[in-house]
């Protein structure tokens, strides 16, 4: 087994080296058509591989999904750089929301280059713009090791250097009306765990107990929440992290036996959300003209494995895409590693939801269609807000 990994460990960073031919963005009209009048001006997106539509295809790292078998049963049937085998939640709410799907910011800021700004170069922002990188963490540490990623801060700085462009090109109360009326997305900390505190990275846990790390997190998310508060930003849906311990990779590292999640990762996990919903409530109350809705991810995802025959899935344990017991002890890198029917699993690869349970969350977080996940509000209820 080992020759073999070492084989497509060697493939993958070949791969990583190689131009980014295969992925392909799709453009705006590929994104659903004969959309309805948009609900709100706009859907801007922050966070890791849970959201990236593609940034990650313009960095030099290892987490990048510009290759097949990623993107096959997306709506273009390439890769684009989505960590799933299809679309992702932000898809299926821009399109909730009668937008199209929202283009990754180092695209758009590819195609301004360095002219004036104007409407015609700014009208790729209009309507949103997608600033996740997969690897990205609250701490820009964590992901490190997989290359260049772009962390929380760095993402929030691009926000404002976006509210600058479109003041510069609609005037400063034009602007200020958009970001206060317009959807931000947040779905970060994964990482934070996973390339970070469980790897013991520079010895953090000898530094911070598990719920002394988590309120380093939470209070840099607030931090983070309030320099969007300082430039307009007034409608936020945070995303909280799944059931990481479910994930096939910890079931395949930690040894589980009968497919059980490993609940000492699961546990720091529950104790990090919760400090993120009472920190959001906290924050409406003391900002009440700015609305937060807490979205539990690790409620919606455990609601699917506990009852995946409502849901119609074959395995909540195994990867589609993957290699060793559970498919994950190794990343997803060739199209032979895939399974036939994606629909069938819950994960696609070692850490990574299907297109499938991408769709039910998503309509979780708009309306709470098949399980409450959001408080105090779902995404349906936040659009009709007048704050």
């Amino acid at each position: 087994m080992a020759p073999l990994l070492a084989l497509l460990l060697c493939l993958l960073l070949l791969l990583s080296a190689l131009p980014c031919s295969a992925a392909a963005s799709p453009s705006r009209s590929s994104s659903p058509s004969a959309a309805p009048t948009p609900l709100v001006p706009a859907l801007f997106v922050i966070g890791d591989s849970t959201a990236d539509v593609g940034t990650n295809n313009y960095l030099g790292t290892l987490a990048r999904a510009d290759r097949e078998p990623y993107g096959r049963d997306f709506d273009t049937h390439r890769p684009t750089g989505r960590f799933s085998n299809g679309r992702i939640p932000v898809d299926y709410l821009a399109e909730k929301l009668g937008l199209p799907f929202v283009p990754p910011y180092l695209e758009q800021s590819m195609r301004m280059g360095v002219g004036s700004v104007g409407l015609t170069n700014i009208d790729g922002m209009i309507q949103g713009v997608n600033y996740a990188s997969a690897a990205a963490g609250i701490l820009s540490s964590s992901g490190s090791e997989l290359g260049m990623h772009v962390s929380l801060t760095q993402q929030v700085q691009q926000v404002e250097d976006t509210y600058e462009q479109l003041a510069l090109a609609l005037g400063e109360a034009a602007t200020v009306d958009l970001f206060k009326r317009s959807v931000f997305f947040l779905s970060i900390g994964s990482n934070d765990f996973i390339h970070y505190y469980l790897r013991n990275v520079s010895g953090v846990q000898m530094h911070y107990l598990p719920w002394e790390f988590n309120q380093l997190l939470v209070n840099s998310v607030r931090q983070e929440i309030k320099n969007l508060y300082n430039i307009n930003v007034r409608k936020i849906v945070l995303m909280g992290l799944p059931p990481v311990g479910c994930a096939p990779h910890f079931l395949s590292d930690y040894g589980s036996q009968n497919g059980e999640c490993i609940d000492y990762i699961n546990n720091v996990v529950i104790e990090f959300n919760y400090g993120l919903r009472y920190m959001s409530s906290e924050f409406i109350h003391q900002y009440p003209d700015s609305m937060i809705s807490y979205c539990d991810t690790f409620e919606g995802s455990v609601d699917i494995l506990e009852n995946r025959d409502r849901y119609g899935f074959l395995t909540t344990t195994d990867a589609c895409c993957g290699l060793g017991k559970y498919g994950g002890l190794f990343i997803c890198v060739l199209p032979q590693m895939a399974c036939s029917d994606a629909s069938s699993h819950v994960w696609w690869d070692e850490f990574h939801p299907t297109e499938t349970v991408n769709r039910i969350l998503a309509e979780n977080v708009w309306s709470g269609e098949h399980t409450k996940m959001c408080y105090p509000v779902d995404l349906q209820e936040m659009v009709k807000l007048k704050k």
